[in-house]
């Protein structure tokens, strides 16, 4: 297994320096002082609070949460990935990643509240049982992970996925169960790409076919995750298969990468060798090593913790996802620390696909939009490939086309960043249409879109309008948003 642990920690930290590093350019304008939404205001709101503590909100920003500790934090963890790759302190850098991590996502609300973020987190921190112990670990002379370390991993993986499929059909929605909620995914999904657009126009019996193979994959294959050798190599190929298909076919963030980093511990050195086409010296001494299930060997040491650590996050892990209503005082002591989590992707597919288009004018007449770098805004503009890098107020325009303006006051502090001409802010956009004096007044108007028949070229979306998001607004004479008219 040492192989095929050094090849985890290698994809693992390019994941997380692909996160951090994409989160850490994006932050001045998200969640800086001068941002979107400041953490360090929010903070502040619950250092004033009196009743919130550590244990609520567990984030080393109680000590500081100026823009200098959030660059650090951001440093620290783009740090311990690095290392990660390097194969340096792996164990260290797991923990330093995970607490550095935790500490943002916990107070990174709204932009940083998404299922992959706290998988990041959740990662990070079964990776340091899993990790080599010392500095600077050899290849050849480390010790080989414990086998309960890497059941940890094993389960970690096979939830993921498992709890996505279980959700879409305890949803109740009927989409899913007559096999036709992916004619609505490719076109409403967050962040299409021209990938989905070809998908979309697939017949509709090849549309639930993909459906059901995606039960499969979801439902099944984790399972096996949980088997023999055999078992757990085809989890990983299906697994890995499904994670390349959804990359190839939408935007979701370091999500897929991630999930797919994380079937790598399904495989072992063996199976690693065999598809390198690197001839090891025969079978039969590579099974001696690794045993004839493919697991290591058992630790020569009668330690049981080991076992214990792996049951006890078992346990917790899907009493969590199946315990999410109950109200006991373990699951309400560890969630707020994102570290043993529930996940589920779609599980009520979304039906329509509501766009806010922001609008500046200099006297009410004449209106320009602001162009969002990824999201759907010109209709004449294809779709394109970002992840894994997540430009997170794309992202989060689309939840908040699925709410209202007053349950999203995010909204509002967007526009009075943009009528103040924030620098910081006007970098997430694609291009600032007021370059030289900010607009006088804000609109927001609401479309619905779907993507255009075939036979139009050069046109990708067709948009409907639906009405008005947010009041149209200005500054008032102390600098806050105000309604204009």
């Amino acid at each position: 297994m040492r192989l095929t642990r050094r090849l985890f920690f290698i994809g693992l930290g390019l994941t997380a320096m692909i996160a951090v590093g994409s989160y850490w350019w994006q932050l001045p304008g998200l969640a800086g002082s001068r941002g979107i939404a400041p953490i360090g205001a929010g903070m502040d709101g619950l250092r004033g609070a009196g009743d919130v503590g550590f244990f609520d909100a567990p984030t080393l920003l109680w000590l500081s949460s100026s823009d200098a500790m959030l660059h650090l934090l951001c440093a620290l963890a783009f740090l311990s990935a690095a290392l990660l790759v390097a194969g340096i302190a792996p164990r260290i850098a797991s923990v330093t990643l995970w607490a550095s991590w935790l500490s943002l996502v916990q107070a990174g609300y709204p932009f940083l509240a998404f299922q992959w973020d706290v998988l990041l987190v959740e990662s990070a921190f079964c990776a340091a049982f899993f990790a080599p112990p010392g500095l600077r670990p050899r290849l050849a002379t480390e010790p080989e992970p414990h086998a309960a370390f890497r059941w940890v991993l094993l389960v970690l993986a096979c939830k993921v996925t498992l709890e996505s499929g279980i959700v879409k059909l305890a949803s109740g929605d009927p989409s899913w169960r007559d096999l036709t909620a992916l004619t609505y995914h490719w076109w409403s999904q967050p962040l299409p790409t021209w990938t989905s657009v070809l998908i979309a126009g697939l017949p509709m019996w090849l549309q639930q076919l993909m459906c059901i193979l995606m039960f499969v994959l979801e439902l099944a294959i984790p399972l096996m995750a949980l088997g023999p050798r055999l078992m757990r190599l085809t989890a990983a190929a299906g697994l890995m298969a499904l994670q390349a298909a959804l990359f190839a076919a939408g935007n979701y963030s370091f999500y897929n990468v991630l999930t797919f980093v994380l079937a790598v511990p399904l495989l072992d050195d063996l199976a690693l060798r065999r598809l390198w086409k690197r001839a090891p010296r025969s079978d039969a001494a590579l099974s001696g090593a690794t045993g004839s299930t493919g697991l290591p060997p058992a630790s020569p040491r009668p330690s049981r913790w080991p076992w214990a650590v792996m049951a006890t996050y078992a346990a917790i892990s899907f009493g969590m996802f199946f315990g999410r209503q109950v109200d006991s005082r373990l699951l309400s002591a560890l969630r707020p620390f994102d570290t043993v989590n529930a996940y589920g992707a779609f599980a009520v597919m979304t039906k329509t696909r509501a766009e806010i288009v922001v609008e500046g004018s200099v006297d009410a007449t004449t209106w320009v939009p602001y162009e969002f770098p990824w999201k759907p805004g010109d209709v004449t503009r294809r779709p394109g490939f970002i992840a894994p890098w997540q430009p997170r107020l794309d992202w989060q325009m689309w939840f908040a086309a699925l709410g209202s303006c007053a349950s999203n006051p995010w909204v509002v502090s967007l526009q009075q960043r943009l009528l103040t001409g924030t620098p910081e802010v006007l970098a997430l956009f694609e291009t600032n249409p007021f370059p030289g004096t900010p607009p006088r007044y804000l609109r927001t108007r609401v479309f619905q879109y779907r993507f255009a028949p075939w036979a139009e070229q050069g046109t990708w979306w067709t948009r409907t309008e639906t009405g008005p998001y947010c009041p149209p607004v200005m500054l008032g004479a102390d600098g806050s948003v105000v309604r204009a008219f």
